[in-house]
């Protein structure tokens, strides 16, 4: 539709048909610049006039109120005001709302118990790590790390010599074992943190340190050894005990993985045991088949469990009331 000239008044708002396609613009007959934009669906008193500022001139078009919202008499005299300021060579529009300042990268840069906080959650525990695999980390972290949780993770990220000294002296208190894998904690926190925090050094600190050598242990049983763990076994006060440390030998189970079967997890019409938490997480669980002297060994369990323990050994089939390292204590003894 063709755009028109008439005087702006409410009556002769109401009957302009709205747009079939595009736009088209109504002139005000009476104030030069004031004009209704009629739609498909709105109709809004708009304002268009030249600014000249510093010798340059641009145009400056801006909407003064829909109709409806403001009759048109009343659009007409803010329009006039706003035309005013215009010819004054001020500009009325509303300022641009300014962008969002950049954040201080100082302040987006985790503190070292930030990233390990972030880690255990969605690296450790999301993922269903073992608890040994948490209690790991966190005495490296929260042990030998602890004067340095509250420090901005770029500190040591800047300045390597800082954890190569920390691996020196953890190696002397600690040992060169326990030293190795507090770095290699640190190094896995660092670089999960480096991932969402680009302003971290992208090279780890950890390459600054010089690893201490290490051995696979060494501390398996042979045949020769039987008959002396044997007699460390039998003078074993515990039952269950015993059986623990036995079956531990005959199945070739992790201890910490043994220690968690509950008495739900034996198919003694299929002979198999499964192990639900082994190491790598429950993901990973899987089924022991169970030899004759194995099958013995749980009997001796099932009959003695619930009368030295009525409660627990009901659910889990090792129940004991002795500190973690008393259970490995035997087999720590009969190592050559």
């Amino acid at each position: 539709m063709p755009d028109l000239r008439l005087p702006l008044t409410d009556k002769n708002l109401i009957g302009l048909p709205f747009a079939q396609t595009g736009q088209y613009r109504a002139r005000d007959t009476d104030l030069g610049g004031f004009f209704v934009l009629i739609g498909s669906r709105t109709k809004s008193f708009m304002i268009q006039a030249d600014l000249r500022t510093g010798g340059e001139r641009k145009s400056i078009r801006m909407k003064v109120a829909e109709v409806g919202e403001l009759s048109a008499r009343d659009a007409r005299a803010k329009a006039k005001t706003l035309l005013g300021r215009i010819a004054g060579g001020d500009d009325p529009r509303p300022p641009s709302p300014q962008p969002p300042a950049p954040p201080d990268a100082s302040s987006a840069i985790p503190t070292l118990r930030e990233a390990w906080s972030r880690f255990r959650v969605s690296h450790l525990e999301r993922k269903g790590r073992s608890k040994a695999t948490l209690r790991l980390y966190k005495d490296h972290m929260e042990r030998l790390f602890a004067d340095w949780l509250d420090w901005p993770l770029s500190r040591i990220g800047d300045e390597p010599r800082l954890l190569a000294d920390r691996h020196d002296k953890i190696s002397a208190d600690n040992g060169p074992s326990i030293a190795n894998g507090a770095m290699r904690s640190f190094r896995a926190v660092y670089n999960h943190a480096r991932k969402t925090c680009r302003a971290l050094p992208a090279e780890n600190p950890s390459q600054a340190i010089d690893w201490n050598p290490e051995k696979r242990k060494d501390t398996a049983m042979g045949v020769a050894d039987l008959p002396a763990w044997f007699e460390q076994l039998a003078a074993v006060p515990n039952p269950i005990r015993r059986e623990y440390h036995l079956l531990m030998l005959l199945s070739g189970c992790r201890p910490e993985a043994l220690k968690n079967v509950r008495v739900e997890d034996l198919n003694l019409r299929e002979r198999v045991m499964h192990i639900r938490s082994p190491k790598g997480g429950t993901d990973k669980a899987f089924d022991i088949p169970l030899s004759r002297a194995m099958m013995e060994s749980i009997f001796r369990l099932r009959r003695i469990g619930p009368i030295i323990y009525p409660q627990s050994g009901q659910v889990w089939l090792f129940r004991a009331t002795a500190p973690a390292d008393t259970w490995k204590s035997t087999r720590r003894s009969a190592r050559p």
